[in-house]
């Protein structure tokens, strides 16, 4: 049996998955790539072997020759395309977030709740990231006792856009850094502060949150979007009885007049391509057997990621330590 997925969205993003598809996943064809922008999503389609082409999100996921879904598609698109993919009845693997909005996450968990079985498998792809699976298991195993605090930074060469706010890298950025501290530590959060530095020229500055957890464990997080030297992403989980850290993946080193050195990389998908490999695959046994990836994130974590990313936003805003105050968790997703 072979599953006919669809990617909608033919970005950077959208061609990354495209490819994993096409050359990654055995027993997956890309059926087809679908993008407002007919040239760019030809221009994929041809590239990866697509077998079609779709202009309309809706139209492709209602295909019949289509049996699962990719979105990659903008932010504000992930929420009604993952409703219209339940409406289907077809399972997708959307990207974070599925909302930045974190009522229009409790719309989509009520339909699928509706549904009677889970649809959607969201692309918080460091959970299947092998540091922080390592991390995680020493934990589980005892090997550092109780844990008591993570550090984690998150730092891009540059903002993506001019207009980057601080409060954009709090709900665009850090929703990866909220999603894995909470699936490392197995934790909700109860709190969130948020501060910024002063920098001496217009680019936005580093957003540093600390987060306290219903656990009673702090993280603190640093999001620098125009760290200047490199895509670097780290983090550090410190026990009763050790700490585990997170190393930067270089394959090479470089030694050269007098001096020793390794290099970055420009963004996130050489560093995380495996996890997205892996994060694909189980998305593919999703679909095959209908039982839920134990890895991977589900609605119920989209929610949580949008209600703290809520919560730092007016912390940073209005300078105080602000509660995250979280609905009561459906059964549906115990």
């Amino acid at each position: 049996m072979t599953i006919r997925i669809a990617v909608i969205g033919a970005g950077l993003m959208g061609a990354d998955h495209a490819r994993i598809v096409a050359e990654e996943l055995p027993g997956a064809t890309l059926q087809l790539v679908c993008d407002m922008d007919e040239r760019r999503a030809r221009f994929v389609a041809d590239a990866c072997g697509a077998n079609d082409i779709a202009t309309d999100p809706e139209g492709a996921i209602a295909r019949q020759d289509v049996d699962a879904v990719i979105i990659a598609s903008p932010d504000f698109t992930h929420a009604p395309l993952s409703m219209a993919c339940i409406g289907a009845g077809k399972r997708v693997l959307c990207e974070k977030p599925l909302s930045q909005a974190s009522a229009d996450c409790i719309a989509v968990m009520a339909a699928e709740q509706k549904a009677g079985a889970k649809f959607v498998q969201l692309g918080f792809m460091r959970r299947y990231d092998r540091s922080y699976q390592e991390m995680k298991r020493a934990l589980e195993d005892g090997r550092l006792g109780r844990a008591l605090m993570m550090h984690n930074f998150h730092r891009n060469v540059e903002t993506p856009a001019a207009d980057f706010t601080g409060a954009m890298a709090i709900t665009n950025s850090a929703p990866h850094e909220f999603d894995v501290v909470r699936y490392v530590l197995g934790t909700e959060y109860a709190a969130i502060s948020a501060f910024q530095p002063r920098r001496s020229d217009a680019r936005v500055a580093p957003v540093v949150m600390v987060l306290e957890t219903m656990d009673g464990q702090l993280v603190n997080i640093e999001i620098n979007n125009n760290a200047a030297y490199g895509y670097d992403v780290r983090a550090e989980l410190i026990g009763e009885r050790g700490a585990l850290a997170t190393n930067n993946v270089a394959y090479i080193r470089t030694e050269s007049a007098l001096t020793q050195s390794t290099s970055y990389d420009a963004d996130w998908r050489t560093r995380y391509y495996d996890a997205y490999r892996r994060q694909n695959r189980d998305f593919l046994r999703f679909v095959v057997t209908g039982d839920f990836p134990a890895t991977a994130s589900d609605c119920w974590d989209g929610y949580c990621a949008a209600l703290v990313a809520e919560a730092g936003v007016r912390a940073l805003k209005e300078g105080r330590r602000t509660e995250v105050q979280m609905i009561a968790k459906p059964e549906f997703y115990a």
